[in-house]
C-alpha cells in the first residue's frame, strides 16, 4: 500500500471517529453559548409592525440601570404567542391603534437580578416613579417580585396601546427628576402610549386591571387592551393592566436562561 493510501484510510477513520464523538453531544451544546429552542421566534420576523421600547435594556426601569441578559432591543417570544400578536395587530391597525411591547421572554437571570435588586432595601434610586407608597421591603410579600416568572416560559408579554400615527418617546436621562407612575398624565415620564392610568411597571393598586379608581377614558383603554388580546387567546394578570399570557402556553413548565439578543434565536 503506498503511503498516499495509508494516509487517506487514516483520514478517513478519524473522521468516522470523530462523527461518531459528535452525534453524541446535544445539538445545544455544540453551540456557541445557550441557544433557544426551535418554538421561540423574534417577534419582529412575525408582526413587524408592532413596536417594541424594551425597557429591561435601559436603565428606566424600576431598578434604575440596565438589567442582566438583555443584550439587544429584541422581543422573543414562542412562536405561537407570536402569531397571536400578529392577529390582534392586525385588527387594532384597522382601528387605529398599535400594540407596544415592553418586555417578553425573560430570561431566569434577569429574574435573578430583580430578587438581588429587592433584597437591597438601601438602593431605592427609583422608588419616587415605580414604586411612592410601597415600602420596598414589602416587594416580595406583595408580589411585586419573585424568584420565579412566567415570562420565563415565552408566552408572556408586558405591552400597552398608541394611537396612531406614533409619535417618539422622549429618551430617559438617569438622574433627571422622577414623578410617580400614578400621576396625571401630563405628570408622569412621557409616554407614546394611549392613557392607562398609569405608567408600566407601577407597583400599586391602581395598576390592577379592574381598579374603580380608573374610570373614563382610562378604563376604556385598558378595556380596549384586555378585549383585542383576549380574542386571540391571551388572558390578563388582574394586578398588572400590562401583563398578558397567551394559553395553552408552548412551554408551561420551563424556566429558560438563554439571553434577549439574536444570535440565540437565529441559531436553530
Amino acid at each position: 500500500m503506498t503511503r498516499l493510501k495509508i494516509l487517506l484510510r487514516s483520514l478517513a477513520t478519524s473522521a468516522v471517529a470523530l462523527l461518531a464523538v459528535t452525534a453524541t453531544v446535544p445539538a445545544a451544546q455544540a453551540r456557541s453559548g445557550p441557544v433557544a429552542p426551535d418554538e421561540f421566534v423574534a417577534l419582529r420576523t412575525v408582526a413587524p409592525t408592532i413596536i417594541q421600547e424594551m425597557r429591561y435594556l435601559t436603565p428606566h426601569n424600576f431598578m434604575g440601570e440596565p438589567v442582566d441578559g438583555y443584550r439587544e432591543p429584541l422581543c422573543v417570544v414562542t412562536r405561537a404567542t407570536a402569531e397571536a400578536l400578529r392577529r390582534a395587530q392586525s385588527r387594532l391597525l384597522r382601528k387605529g391603534y398599535s400594540l407596544k411591547v415592553y418586555d417578553c421572554y425573560r430570561p431566569q437571570r434577569a429574574v435573578d437580578h430583580f430578587v438581588r435588586w429587592a433584597e437591597d432595601l438601601q438602593d431605592e434610586r427609583m422608588k419616587a416613579e415605580f414604586y411612592p407608597r410601597v415600602e420596598k421591603s414589602r416587594l416580595f410579600e406583595d408580589g411585586y417580585i419573585a424568584e420565579k416568572s412566567g415570562h420565563s416560559r415565552g408566552s408572556t408579554v408586558d405591552l400597552t396601546l398608541v394611537r396612531l400615527p406614533a409619535l417618539p418617546t422622549r429618551p430617559y436621562v438617569p438622574g433627571q427628576p422622577l414623578a410617580p407612575c400614578y400621576g396625571p398624565r401630563a405628570e408622569r415620564f412621557p409616554d407614546n402610549s394611549v392613557d392607562m392610568g398609569t405608567g408600566f411597571d407601577c407597583f400599586d393598586t391602581i395598576s390592577h386591571t379592574d381598579d374603580p379608581r380608573v374610570t373614563g377614558v382610562q378604563r376604556a383603554n385598558r378595556d380596549r387592551l384586555r378585549s383585542a388580546l383576549a380574542e386571540v387567546g391571551f388572558t390578563n394578570l388582574p394586578e398588572e393592566w400590562w401583563h398578558f399570557t397567551h394559553r395553552p402556553e408552548t412551554f408551561p413548565d420551563t424556566y429558560f436562561d438563554f439571553p434577549v439578543a439574536w444570535r440565540p434565536v437565529l441559531g436553530h
